[in-house]
């Protein structure tokens, strides 16, 4: 099954926050986590004042001058931040979502992991990135290939194929950590206990 068709949009008119409090949908309590505009807004902060220079310089200077060039250019790589830093700021998709059968972060670009394919969990930090990585069994099928010189790096960092983003969610790492391998040793039955032990702050 394709993981857009695990996504579980959020509802129109709904309010989006950082994190839903657990809820019942078709008999199963779900959760989603959204991103925290924070990081958008620095992006933000830092890219306008050198677009805004860019601009003034391009058009102060004369067309085809060094100045004119060298704005042109830091214009177009700062802008380019500006788009991202508003991507950031205004998507309001949830990034993770967790249900009892399993945990779905958008960012791997997998499908939904479930919960008895997960063998063990760690939190993992890398250049300031906090990362939940996910050792996982046979039964799930990685979506896209990684190239071997890619899977090298991944083995050398510490790093899994499947590895939840935590830097942009408002959880940390190692409460993550616990709550999935509390999640694993559950039976089905019993599991939206846990998730509202976790998440009904």
């Amino acid at each position: 099954m394709r993981s857009e068709a695990l996504c579980f949009e959020t509802r129109p008119n709904a309010k989006p926050k950082n994190i839903d409090r657990p809820k019942q949908t078709n008999e199963m309590t779900e959760i989603k986590l959204y991103k925290k505009p924070l990081k958008g807004l620095k992006i933000l902060a830092l890219t306008i004042p050198f677009v805004a220079i860019g601009f003034w310089i391009i058009f102060e200077k004369p067309v085809g001058s060094t100045d004119y060039i060298i704005a042109c250019l830091c214009t177009c790589f700062f802008g380019l931040g500006f788009s991202v830093g508003l991507f950031q700021t205004f998507d309001k998709r949830a990034q993770i979502i967790i249900n009892e059968i399993g945990i779905w972060d958008r960012t791997t670009k997998q499908d939904m992991v479930k919960w008895e394919q997960v063998q063990s969990v760690y939190p993992l930090e890398i250049y300031n990135q906090r990362f939940v990585c996910l050792v996982l069994d046979d039964t799930f099928e990685i979506k896209k290939k990684f190239y071997k010189w890619a899977a090298k790096i991944n083995e050398d960092i510490g790093a899994q194929k499947v590895n939840l983003l935590m830097s942009q969610v408002k959880i940390d790492e190692q409460t993550m950590t616990n709550f999935i391998r509390e999640m694993t040793k559950t039976e089905r039955e019993n599991r939206a206990v846990i998730i509202k032990k976790y998440f009904n702050n």
